[in-house]
């Protein structure tokens, strides 16, 4: 089985989905900000900067980062999302973001959950940049999927 995003000669292409069955489908990803005792001990004190609250401001960054993925990713199919959850909290030095997207969809929703946390810990870094440049971000990953020809997918 080779790349699903090429065709024989190597060129990019859109999966053709139109033979597969609408199915429910959900996926559930995270990212980590580590911002360091300093920045995580004012973010603590005071969680609202000169734009706004950190954690509701990644929050609705990330909503509207899933809801725009296919315009981000150029090969992703634009998908009716029927659910976006994303929290954002703090734990010790870090941000802990998980997105988890759900839709009766062709195709997974892997890259809108990665999305969204993505676009959730970039809208952490811009908040918190001008308390610290040693800001961090890690372990962008996918944590469980269902639905679809593939099923089941959880992270051990």
């Amino acid at each position: 089985m080779g790349l699903s995003h090429t065709d024989s000669t190597g060129n990019p292409r859109m999966v053709d989905v139109s033979a597969k069955e609408l199915t429910s489908r959900l996926a559930r990803a995270q990212a980590i900000v580590r911002l360091g005792p300093a920045i995580a001990g004012q973010l603590a004190d005071t969680p609202t900067t000169a734009k706004g609250n950190v954690l509701q401001v990644a929050r609705l960054a990330g909503i509207q980062a899933a809801k725009r993925t296919a315009e981000l990713i150029p090969l992703c199919h634009p998908l009716p999302l029927e659910r976006i959850d994303l929290e954002a909290e703090l734990a010790g030095n870090c941000v802990r973001i998980e997105a988890t997207v759900a839709a009766r969809a062709r195709t997974g929703l892997e890259m809108e959950a990665l999305t969204a946390v993505s676009v959730a810990a970039l809208s952490v870094y811009d908040m918190c940049k001008a308390l610290g440049k040693d800001i961090e971000i890690s372990d962008i990953r996918l944590l469980e999927k269902s639905g679809g020809k593939s099923g089941r997918y959880q992270r051990k």
